[in-house]
């Protein structure tokens, strides 16, 4: 499922350049020598994948809490149906309600921060402007989000998390460098693919959840089998010569 994130990542930077294209243009990186800005872009998206990784790894503690109440399939299935809810769901249902109102400040300290590292070049600035970038509110970014709660573990969230950052990072890195090379009614229609995307990954997380046997994309469930394991002995007890081993099928 971590390719999932990938493919989230690589699909959604095209919204990526609508919402953080600004920034991306605005970074002071040196697009007078191209080695010296690519190295530069790349500490940015360090910044930014850190960023996710760590709120990969919170939600991944989230997702294996649910895990150890015995919800593992169920939780995939319900990520799963709320990212397809998310892209069917109207969303002029959801703008009414202010969602960011209890972090409303510290989305302001946060922009505040991003305006006056982006007044500063240096190569660790560039790397503070990713960190902070990360925090801002994006829905894709909730989307993948989902996608680690769903991954039961916070190790494999932060991972899911830097992979999704890092299948962003390309288009940014063109914007980066060449600014906004793609025309507004190009990046539309290529937005319009968005939403099928995230159908898809919220499949297969149902598809996943529902174990149905299907290699790589739903395996079954762990089968407990018992082979009874012989010449154990009593060892002065009233038990059966026959003791158990206990194997997990996959």
């Amino acid at each position: 499922m971590l390719l999932s994130a990938l493919l989230l990542g690589l699909g959604g930077s095209f919204h990526c350049i609508g919402m953080c294209g600004p920034i991306a243009i605005m970074l002071p990186v040196d697009r007078s020598n191209k080695s010296k800005a690519i190295f530069q872009s790349i500490l940015y998206h360090l910044g930014r994948m850190i960023t996710y990784a760590l709120m990969g790894f919170l939600f991944g503690f989230l997702g294996k809490g649910l895990s150890l109440a015995g919800l593992q399939q169920n939780v995939s299935i319900i990520m799963g149906v709320i990212m397809v809810l998310a892209v069917v769901f109207p969303t002029r249902y959801l703008t009414k309600y202010n969602l960011f109102r209890p972090v409303g400040g510290f989305i302001n300290k946060i922009k505040q921060s991003l305006g006056n590292n982006l007044s500063k070049p240096s190569n660790s600035k560039l790397f503070i402007i990713g960190f902070l970038n990360g925090f801002l509110p994006c829905g894709l970014v909730y989307m993948a989000l989902i996608g680690s709660i769903a991954m039961s573990d916070p190790y494999l969230g932060a991972l899911y998390m830097f992979i999704f950052g890092l299948g962003t990072s390309p288009l940014l890195t063109g914007v980066i460098l060449a600014g906004n090379f793609l025309s507004v009614k190009v990046r539309n229609k290529i937005n319009k693919l968005i939403p099928y995307v995230v159908v898809i990954i919220g499949i297969l997380f149902i598809l996943r959840g529902l174990a149905l046997g299907i290699p790589y994309i739903s395996p079954p469930t762990k089968k407990l089998d018992i082979n009874r394991k012989p010449g154990m002995g009593h060892h002065n007890m009233s038990i059966p010569e026959k003791t158990f081993e206990f194997n997990f099928l996959y």
